[in-house]
């Protein structure tokens, strides 16, 4: 129902309104109890990835260990104000299914990351992944400073080569600077580590990506 609605961003004036104040959310992570908004020790950095539903994608990242202080999953890239999910999934926002990643570059780097995004899921599907269909599933790197813009540019145009060279269509993910990131609801926060059983229609596409070398790359 709607279904050109879900795959289409809406125009202006379709967004639904939102609210002014943010929407409740989990204090701690439910794996490590640290605080999920902050304050973050002194030297570490944010990165923000879309990659389909979020349940599975963050899980990819908390999966790479000490070299991430905390992981979350939120809404970014739409017009609504601090929006819930079930706004989100009406196609009505804009917003993406995004997760937050605070990590170490002392323990990990970028490019680690950006490895594990696009190995994660398939990046040339446009508004959807798999069976999930709609503008929050598109694939997305939001970054927060120019080193990260640049590389992750970089690691685009290399992993759509090699995409390409087996037989899939160009990639489609965007990357832009990273917009107000929304905390989404206490339930959704670490939901596969409360629900070792649940939902995740993640899976990437078998292709190798060709970046992240040396000591930081190896966690």
């Amino acid at each position: 129902m709607f279904l050109f609605k879900k795959t289409a961003m809406p125009a202006q004036g379709e967004a639904l309104p939102g609210r002014p104040s943010p929407i409740p959310t989990a204090k701690q992570h439910f794996l490590n109890r640290r605080a999920l908004k902050g304050p973050y020790p002194e030297g570490l950095e944010t990165a923000m990835f879309g990659l389909g539903c979020f349940w599975g994608a963050e899980r990819k990242f908390w999966e790479l260990g000490d070299g991430t202080h905390v992981t979350a999953v939120g809404y970014a890239g739409g017009q609504t104000p601090n929006p819930t999910y079930e706004e989100v999934c009406s196609g009505r926002t804009g917003h993406n299914e995004v997760v937050l990643v605070v990590y170490d570059p002392k323990k990990i780097s970028y490019e680690r990351l950006l490895k594990t995004f696009w190995e994660s899921h398939d990046p040339t599907q446009g508004m959807r992944q798999g069976n999930d269909v709609g503008t929050q599933y598109r694939s997305g790197i939001y970054t927060y400073t120019p080193a990260q813009r640049a590389a992750a540019q970089a690691s685009k145009e290399m992993y759509d080569k090699a995409v390409r060279a087996k037989g899939y269509t160009p990639i489609t993910t965007e990357i832009i600077d990273a917009p107000e990131f929304h905390f989404a609801e206490d339930y959704h926060q670490q939901y596969l580590a409360k629900n070792p059983g649940g939902y995740c229609g993640l899976g990437g596409i078998g292709v190798t990506c060709q970046i992240g070398t040396g000591a930081a790359a190896a966690h």
